[in-house]
């Protein structure tokens, strides 16, 4: 096993990391660093995030895009052109089947952009074959998924990078300074919220599968079924086999600001309220949810709540603390203080380092051999909350979680949805 050999590090260029919805906004690089200076990735799962991992990556100079991976042959074919546009000097080699990148010594690192129930297994053999991984969000399908990426990463001595992209941002950034700061009092409460319902997929039937398109491999840890268009590319997220709707989709972005700058401790109640769409998903059409941790109150609820500047944001965090308010999005904030709004508060010192760009931190990371800003052990404990809320929704019930042990207590049912049972044929790591 060969494993990617740390460099000196030098002084890289800056790429700027803020846009809508997560996206990186990447300015045109020039030049190249030599051969022997540049990190060889492989980009897995190229459907529309997949193609911006790889315009991201194919726009670092000390990358080079070693290869491309899909199930889809038409996805493959058609991210392989647009790479060649940007780079048309470059070989790429192209696959269906992820094993044989990780069979590779020559590639440094991977990037995972498929459907969330394949993450985990994925990010795990790429440990274990040497490989540093930019995984996006969310982190994996479940619980024990996420202990098991933890494990083999420490194992094995590698890089992670969650892709929630805003986490590079400024506003969240000057956000974290602001509460850490302790400029609005200590908060007991935090609202967050996305708007959104996953829609009504009226069922088209079962379906030939099409001829560019493994679908036993698309399925692979997931159960078993006949191919149906809606369960695919597209709208995959809208099935609790493979994700977990609009709610698991957001989470990690917006979460984030709560975590870097709280980091919530001591998880105890865990109480969703949701609908199932009509139609053939099964992933919440709505879902609020009441967390309880030691000292914080946390909710999540699918329309802003009732509190000042919610409505004009379809995504947000309302931190309430003992002496003020803050409220924020992606890329904007409001600091309620005795009656009076503002949004800097210029004497509160710049603490935390700015991000160099999400996508380049990571490359500095396998580069230095030093974890970055979205590392796994961060994502991990972001993404935990999240699946308990999903569990709570499945079984319509208050649950009690014991954050010590990471077990449901007395609750035989809720903790076997912590895992599931992968398909003996996929069950790889």
């Amino acid at each position: 096993m060969e494993y990617a050999k740390p460099v000196d590090r030098r002084e890289f260029i800056k790429m700027s990391s803020l846009g809508a919805l997560g996206f990186t906004l990447l300015p045109s690089f020039p030049g190249k660093a030599a051969a022997s200076d540049r990190i060889r990735i492989a980009h897995i799962g190229l459907g529309g995030m997949g193609n911006s991992h790889m315009r991201w990556f194919a726009n670092l100079p000390e990358v080079e895009i070693a290869a491309l991976c899909d199930v889809d042959a038409l996805h493959l074919g058609e991210t392989r052109e647009r790479l060649a546009k940007i780079h048309p000097d470059r070989k790429v080699d192209t696959y269906g089947d992820f094993r044989r990148i990780l069979d590779r010594k020559d590639i440094d690192a991977i990037t995972i952009a498929t459907p969330d129930h394949w993450h985990a297994q994925i990010a795990t053999l790429a440990f274990q074959a040497g490989k540093d991984v930019y995984g996006e969000k969310p982190l994996s399908h479940n619980v024990q998924e996420g202990n098991m990426m933890l494990k083999n990463l420490n194992k094995y001595d590698r890089v992670f990078q969650m892709g929630n992209q805003i986490h590079a941002g400024e506003n969240f950034h000057r956000v974290v300074e602001i509460i850490k700061s302790g400029a609005i009092g200590k908060v007991s409460t935090v609202r967050l919220w996305k708007t959104g319902h996953s829609p009504e997929l009226r069922p088209s039937g079962v379906q030939a599968i099409p001829k560019t398109l493994d679908w036993d491999m698309w399925l692979g840890p997931a159960p078993l079924t006949d191919y149906m268009p809606e369960k695919c590319h597209g709208t995959f997220r809208y099935f609790l086999d493979y994700s977990g709707g609009v709610y698991a989709d957001f989470w990690c972005h917006i979460a984030d600001v709560v975590y870097s700058a709280i980091m919530p401790k001591g998880l105890k109640k865990i109480a969703a309220r949701g609908e199932t769409p009509a139609g053939l998903g099964d992933a919440p059409k709505w879902l609020d949810v009441d967390y309880e941790f030691d000292d914080l109150k946390l909710y999540w609820t699918t329309v802003p709540p009732n509190v000042p500047g919610a409505a004009q944001r379809g995504i947000g965090a309302y931190f309430e603390g003992d002496k003020g308010t803050l409220i924020c999005d992606y890329d904007s904030r409001e600091i309620t203080i005795n009656g009076e709004t503002v949004t800097e508060i210029p004497e509160i010192p710049q603490t935390n380092p700015r991000s160099p760009g999400h996508q380049q931190n990571f490359v500095d990371a396998v580069k230095s051999r030093k974890q970055p800003e979205s590392n796994l052990a961060y994502a991990r404990e972001l993404t935990l909350p999240m699946h308990l809320g999903l569990i709570s929704y499945r079984l319509k019930r208050e649950l009690t979680w014991n954050a010590d042990k990471e077990k449901f207590e007395g609750d035989k049912e809720a903790n076997k949805l912590l895992s599931r049972k992968i398909r003996k044929k996929w069950d790889l790591a």
